[in-house]
């Protein structure tokens, strides 16, 4: 038992929490990090989503060594009272570590929840807005034309929402394959060197392509990944305005959020923001005025279901709509959250899609369902996901990963 004074209520239900550890494992390469909460139910625990892959084994020490001792013997039926003691418990907060940590937490207390009453974690946030989730897919290559070609088989497969991005030319480039540039170009004094403006060019034209190619009824995503200058960016959103996007991604790094002023002003380009942010108020001032038309919160950086399903009703309340983060460094069961908070979300808007392969989904049984374009519920209790963790210990943790950012021509650092 911790010496941490228990709440002022009563015994509540009876339940205690017993355990609480960290289980690192890399099925597909990828180091995931999952929260397990026993209870002194026999058999009855919960899963949690703490993926911080560039700094897994510091999230493992959070909980293990710091959130554990605060957590056994709790009720775990008394989530918002559990979220809101661990995030002040260290004086300093809102760091990536401690919000991941605490994320992995509080979506096993979720999905505790939802097995004590038997009902999955959507039916908990009030029940379902939708039948099932549409998906972004992502679509690249080293031209227009590949680009078009995989847009066009993602439209037969179903799916009606892709992010498009493109090579760069003979330089550097993001989420495509690299490029030869022209044999007449000067080579750069660093090689695969970012070039914003050979990328803003090399955009432009990728829409105008596209729109030509696979018609209006698409709706079409790009990512800036926050990689050129405020100014850029503001040009780059204008430049992009007569291809009616669905959305233009982080098109400023989280330390320029005013120059979204810029943005709106200028052009009515839809923006999504959010996916490097690690407080949930960074959010407040870009929903309150108005700044983004989608949020994209990585749910595990912020904190977990509970801030997660508290933004989406802060975002309903002002005409913004929620586009979780949904890459291969969220484990299956934090994209079960997404799809939790996808299904009772209003304003819901899109959800980014990860396929996961054959390894990860027999560690993860139950592992969230794709088809037609579509992630698809189930009736399971709690987020629905389980993990085997004979088959997770057959997949070590991967060796310590770390964002390497990309440079330009000169050799100075770009953010990435």
């Amino acid at each position: 038992m911790n010496d941490i004074p228990d709440p002022p209520w009563a015994d509540g239900s009876g339940l205690r929490i017993t355990g609480v550890r960290t289980i690192l494992t890399a099925p597909a390469g990828t180091t995931l990090a999952v929260v397990r909460v026993d209870t002194s139910e026999p058999g009855l625990y919960g899963l949690g989503c703490a993926t911080f892959t560039q700094r897994a084994k510091a999230v493992r020490t959070a909980v293990d060594e710091y959130l554990a001792p605060q957590l056994i013997g709790r009720d775990p039926a008394d989530i918002t009272d559990i979220a809101a003691m661990l995030h002040v418990s260290g004086y300093w907060r809102s760091g990536p570590v401690l919000n991941n940590a605490l994320s992995g937490v509080d979506m096993a207390l979720w999905d505790i929840k939802g097995k004590v009453a038997g009902l999955p974690v959507w039916q908990l946030l009030g029940g379902r807005c939708r039948s099932a989730v549409p998906l972004y897919t992502h679509a690249a290559g080293i031209d227009a034309e590949a680009v078009a070609d995989e847009v066009r088989q993602w439209l037969d497969a179903g799916y009606r929402y892709v992010r498009c991005q493109v090579a760069v030319p003979g330089g550097g480039t993001y989420g495509a394959p690299s490029a030869a540039g022209p044999a007449s170009a000067r080579p750069p004094l660093t090689p695969g060197a970012w070039d914003p403006a050979a990328y803003r060019r090399t955009v432009r034209g990728l829409f105008d392509h596209l729109r030509a190619e696979v018609g209006a009824e698409v709706e079409l995503i790009h990512d800036v990944h926050e990689r050129v200058d405020p100014t850029d960016a503001v040009r780059l959103a204008k430049d992009l305005e007569p291809y009616d996007l669905f959305y233009l991604e982080d098109p400023v790094a989280p330390e320029d959020l005013d120059w979204l002023r810029a943005i709106r002003a200028q052009c009515a380009t839809p923006i999504a923001i959010g996916e490097l942010f690690v407080n949930p108020s960074e959010y407040r001032p870009v929903v309150a005025e108005r700044l983004c038309d989608f949020i994209r919160v990585h749910i595990s950086a912020i904190g977990g279901i509970t801030p997660a399903w508290r933004l989406a009703n802060l975002a309903e309340a002002f005409g913004v709509r929620t586009a979780w983060h949904g890459p291969g460094d969220v484990s299956p069961v934090g994209h079960a959250a997404n799809l939790a908070l996808d299904l009772a979300s209003p304003n819901f808007g899109v959800q980014e899609q990860h396929l996961f392969g054959e390894r990860v989904r027999e560690v993860f049984p139950g592992c969230p369902e794709i088809r037609d374009g579509h992630l698809w519920p189930s009736e399971r209790p709690g987020l629905g996901v389980d993990l085997d963790e004979r088959l997770a210990a057959k997949y070590p943790p991967a060796a310590t990963a770390a964002w390497r950012p990309p440079r330009r021509a000169d050799g100075a650092l770009q953010r990435p």
